[in-house]
């Protein structure tokens, strides 16, 4: 238990307590809550508890018409004993002991709560409180920056408070929050500006997710997780699949038919040769797609980099400019103090309003030349990122520009090829000039011809397809991104 309890007994929330409560907060109306010698406690409606070193919520149950109730500064450990309070609309509890949110369920009307100074390490329990609009929570425990993405079920939520919590000193926590609060108004005392919410969903590009599907990159980024490796790397770069004979493998992949006429000396010739040009055409694309890659990320990294660095000097200069006025205004109070007459001590305090009125005009002047530095980076940034972007795509339109072919052409001139060679086999068969024995599987494919050329058609049609398809999951992937 606290030192401060060592020296100072723990109250207890009792007839007492209320009535001295009440008395303090309206002793005019005090026979107007009394009934004799007993507190009619229904027509209670507010009741303010702070700084009587209260240990622990009870005997709450009879105030049930209860809309406001202040425990703040005491130094309670739980929140319990409120079940009752249904029509509660205010409820203060900062300043305490608290550990856990809990034991809220039943207040369903809550509108705003106050945990502020706690040792509160997850924002938890809160599902029932469709009607919370103010929430504080600052000066607690809180570590892990997602457990933020909580409060999202709160759809009445305008007004939060996070400052003086560890998480708060990372990097893109304003960003992060924001992003998954859109609703938010007001956040750690400020408002939530345009000029940020603008920027954030100018994150979203045209991938059509949400801004905070889109944030949910911004702390990896900070803490450099660009260098990324093996097949996620080929992923993030849309070239899965391209590298070695992936591809080629990929197109005749369960295609039985191919696999039998593969064994005809003829075919197998023309089999070999195929993978080669395809192979080489998929390494060149391979390679292509992880020096646009690199591309992409750098300009990402270099994005990311002056954004740090504009956000830095307007919060060095903030501070700066604060200090300075903290510094005078501690001076102007000290002459205050000393003023020999009323009329200096008037002057003195007549300054002080004007340095508050500099103060703020600065701040403000600081404030609109940071926005405008974030929209000329983020125009930058949208030019460098179309240019690279649509380069990429003018590129893999061309299904694939390398060696002045076309991959859909590599594969027409084989299926040509092949069936010729296929025609040419069984025109040898008919005429009996076929000299070597065949399978009995290829026998049985080559006794009907058009079995055998809708067989070979039908396997053309499907490579076409597994071309486009892999043409079109990397435009929709630089689209998306």
């Amino acid at each position: 238990m606290s030192q401060f309890l060592s020296s100072i007994e723990p109250n207890i929330i009792d007839d007492e307590l209320v009535r001295k409560a009440i008395e303090e907060k309206c002793p005019e109306n005090l026979g107007d809550f009394a009934r004799g010698e007993n507190i009619n406690f229904k027509v209670v409606t507010e009741l303010q508890l702070s700084f009587k070193c209260i240990l622990q919520i009870n005997n709450m149950w009879p105030f049930e018409n209860l809309t406001k109730l202040q425990l703040d500064n005491n130094v309670i450990e739980k929140i319990e004993g409120l079940e009752s309070l249904v029509h509660l609309v205010w409820l203060d509890l900062s300043f305490n002991s608290i550990e856990v949110i809990e034991g809220l369920d039943t207040l369903v009307k809550l509108q705003d709560l106050s945990l502020y100074s706690n040792r509160i390490s997850k924002i938890e329990h809160m599902d029932t409180l469709q009607e919370l609009q103010i929430f504080s929570v600052g000066n607690n425990n809180l570590t892990v920056l997602e457990d933020v993405g909580y409060l999202r079920r709160l759809k009445n939520l305008k007004t939060l408070n996070l400052s003086g919590n560890p998480f708060c000193k990372k990097e893109h926590y304003t960003l992060f929050v924001v992003a998954h609060l859109p609703g938010l108004v007001y956040l750690d005392f400020k408002l939530v500006r345009d000029s940020t919410v603008r920027f954030l969903h100018s994150l979203t590009g045209k991938s059509g997710n949400s801004i905070s599907q889109s944030l949910c990159f911004v702390p990896a980024l900070g803490a450099g997780s660009l260098q990324k490796s093996g097949s996620q790397k080929h992923a993030t770069a849309f070239v899965e699949y391209l590298n070695g004979s992936l591809l080629f493998d990929s197109l005749y992949a369960e295609d039985t038919e191919a696999a039998k006429l593969a064994s005809l000396p003829e075919v197998g010739d023309l089999l070999q040769a195929y993978p080669s040009w395809i192979v080489s055409l998929s390494e060149n694309l391979y390679n292509y797609g992880l020096e646009e890659y690199e591309k992409r990320e750098a300009e990402v990294s270099k994005f990311y980099k002056r954004l740090h660095e504009i956000l830095t000097v307007n919060q060095q200069e903030s501070k700066r400019i604060i200090t300075e006025f903290e510094i005078q205004n501690q001076v102007r109070l000290d002459e205050i103090c000393q003023a020999s007459s009323g009329d200096i001590a008037e002057s003195k305090r007549a300054q002080g309003k004007e340095e508050v009125l500099q103060l703020w005009d600065a701040l403000m002047t600081l404030e609109t030349l940071v926005s405008n530095d974030l929209e000329e980076l983020l125009q930058n940034f949208k030019r460098s990122i179309d240019v690279i972007a649509s380069t990429f795509i003018e590129n893999i339109q061309g299904i694939y520009p390398f060696h002045s072919v076309h991959c859909r052409d590599l594969e027409n001139q084989h299926h040509e090829k092949l069936m010729e060679t296929i025609i040419a086999i069984l025109k040898k068969l008919d005429e009996g000039e076929l000299e070597e024995d065949l399978p009995n599987d290829v026998q049985k494919l080559l006794m009907d011809k058009t079995s055998i050329v809708n067989a070979i058609n039908v396997s053309h049609s499907i490579r076409l397809r597994k071309i486009d398809k892999r043409e079109s999951d990397m435009l929709c992937n630089i689209y998306q991104w």
